[in-house]
């Protein structure tokens, strides 16, 4: 088993987490914003009151980050209090299978539990059947809805 390390990212995996956005928006079969993502993410997530959390995955099999996790708080209007929304987890496909998702989940799990969130919510695509397996084996459930996207302004023509 390859060795595997779960850390808080840093600005200077900033460049490495763009790769890995585009290759979990390929992977998806999305397109990750190009236009300023570094610095959108930089923002977010190293800025003096960050509005995400993010982790990195290390392996010894890849170069740099083999993945990672984004998160940040949103608002449960049925609950009336903030949980953590896990916004990504994506691993390469060569560490996938070595525990990086578990502890990348974990590391988001205590972060929540430090933070005064009592639970992490997130969403897979219906036909990742894979992604479905490994949260069911985490002990999380489903809910299934249907997720929509509606631009605030109608695109110029």
């Amino acid at each position: 088993m390859s060795f595997v390390e779960v850390r808080r990212a840093r600005p200077e995996d900033l460049s490495r987490l763009v790769e890995l956005c585009a290759l979990h928006a390929a992977y998806e079969g999305g397109n990750a914003c190009a236009v300023d993502l570094s610095a959108r993410l930089g923002q977010a997530l190293f800025s003096e009151c960050p509005r995400a959390m993010g982790w990195v995955a290390e392996t010894q099999s890849v170069s740099g980050a083999a993945g990672f996790a984004t998160a940040s708080p949103v608002f449960s209007t049925w609950h009336g209090e903030d949980f953590l929304h896990l916004d990504c987890l994506y691993l390469v496909e060569s560490a996938r299978g070595l525990g990086a998702g578990r502890m990348l989940v974990e590391a988001a799990r205590a972060f929540a539990l430090s933070a005064g969130f009592r639970w992490l919510e997130w969403q897979t695509p219906a036909w990742n059947a894979p992604a479905i397996r490994f949260y069911e084996r985490l002990g999380a459930t489903a809910t299934t809805k249907q997720r929509f996207t509606l631009l605030s302004a109608v695109p110029a023509t």
